[in-house]
């Protein structure tokens, strides 16, 4: 009986480890793919190739293109950075004296510099200041990888930054995701 108890003990622990990791945004299924989400810590040891989700969210204006990426990717032996999160409260206001929206800016910072690569999708008739932002950080690496199709706003200047700085370019969503299982491996 004993031994009975500790079993149901452990299996609990198990069990409240595993529900606190994915409240904390982080969930893990077979074959060591993860996926983090703010405010969940940064996987800087993991040894799993780490890929970060830059790009259109715009709250409406973009589709939820992170949850196809990830779907194609669950397969791979990766850790998802996916900044677009589900408790995101519109009322932040975007200044570092907001606590929240200051977690969110340095999370993504710690992110994309511990990614390996930067997968980057710029949707039409959305604008995503903050992406072109992290295209100008990240434009002299080699962890970029952006799909930036017709009727993105500033097209013409992404396609002269990833031209000037040799930024693999793609052409469709599924090359996107093929690059980023390309790299994964």
């Amino acid at each position: 009986m004993a031994l009975y108890k500790t079993y149901l003990r452990r299996l609990a622990t198990l069990f409240l480890m595993l529900n606190a990791a994915s409240i904390a945004g982080c969930a893990t299924v077979p074959h060591g793919f993860t996926v983090v989400t703010s405010p969940a810590p940064i996987a800087t040891n993991s040894k799993e190739h780490k890929i970060f989700l830059a790009g259109s969210i715009e709250m409406g204006k973009a589709t939820d293109w992170q949850a196809d990426v990830i779907n194609a990717l669950k397969d791979t032996n990766t850790v998802v950075y996916n900044p677009r999160r589900s408790d995101w409260n519109k009322d932040w206001k975007p200044e570092l004296s907001d606590p929240h929206f200051k977690q969110q800016v340095e999370w993504e910072l710690s992110a994309l510099e511990d990614a390996d690569t930067i997968i980057m999708y710029l949707a039409p008739n959305t604008q995503s200041p903050i992406s072109l932002l992290e295209l100008g950080l990240y434009a002299r690496t080699d962890k970029l990888i952006i799909y930036c199709p017709d009727g993105f706003w500033r097209k013409g200047n992404v396609d002269a930054v990833a031209a000037k700085y040799n930024i693999k370019t793609v052409g469709s969503m599924e090359e996107l995701i093929a690059a980023a299982k390309a790299r994964a491996h």
